[in-house]
């Protein structure tokens, strides 16, 4: 009887003690399993706030889920189900995701250069209609159905548009960052120094020296 004997490496599993770096696998794109359970929660709860506003309608067949009874027990069976949440990468690369949030997390949600006109209480501001090409087009609401639009995008109490998890967790950040460089064999960071900025006094912009006067 013969044993063959493997190098540790081979069969050992790779276990995040902090000793090495472990690359993700290149398929990774999200955990689905978490993800369906999401959004099977999410979209069981939102038909659970559709019905008790009577902003849900049944026909046909579906008429005998009208009953509270009857829809309590479907959103039950909705639960017991595996949901099946398709999820891949755009097709235009992670540029283009980064691109697509920062208008969102490090912007308000109109820029001043697409505002048009404020007259008689109605304001106008350019939109792009990607229905139809991407094509920019001005659109006239009034001051107060554009104030409506705009606190839609203003963040409920609590709330912050970006969170840091893992390696960039704030309370760990700079330990963890450090240990990644050095099982990386990563020079550490060097952050270059700020230039000393002149701040204005009304709207805290940095101000830019066009030119200096001085007495001679």
């Amino acid at each position: 009887m013969s044993t063959t004997s493997f190098p540790p490496a081979a069969w050992l599993p790779m276990v995040p003690d902090g000793s090495r770096w472990i690359d993700s696998s290149l398929r990774f794109f999200l955990p689905f399993k978490a993800l369906s359970r999401r959004f099977r929660r999410k979209f069981r709860t939102g038909l659970c706030e559709l019905f008790e506003h009577n902003r849900l309608q049944f026909h046909g067949s579906l008429r005998q889920l009208a009953s509270p009874g009857a829809f309590s027990r479907f959103l039950s069976q909705l639960g017991q189900k595996d949901w099946v949440v398709y999820a891949k990468p755009l097709f235009d690369g992670a540029e283009h995701v980064l691109n697509y949030l920062a208008r969102y997390t490090h912007r308000v949600a109109i820029s001043n250069h697409r505002l048009v006109a404020f007259e008689n209480d109605r304001v106008s501001f350019r939109w792009r209609d990607y229905a139809h090409g991407g094509k920019q087009k001005v659109m006239t609401v009034s001051a107060q159905e554009f104030l409506r639009r705009f606190l839609l995008h203003v963040l409920p109490s609590g709330l912050v548009r970006i969170r840091h998890f893992g390696l960039f967790a704030n309370r760990k950040r700079s330990a963890a960052l450090e240990r990644c460089r050095a099982l990386l064999g990563m020079a550490a960071a060097v952050d270059p120094p700020e230039p000393p900025s002149l701040r204005c006094p009304a709207c805290s912009a940095i101000m830019l020296v066009v030119e200096r006067l001085t007495c001679a």
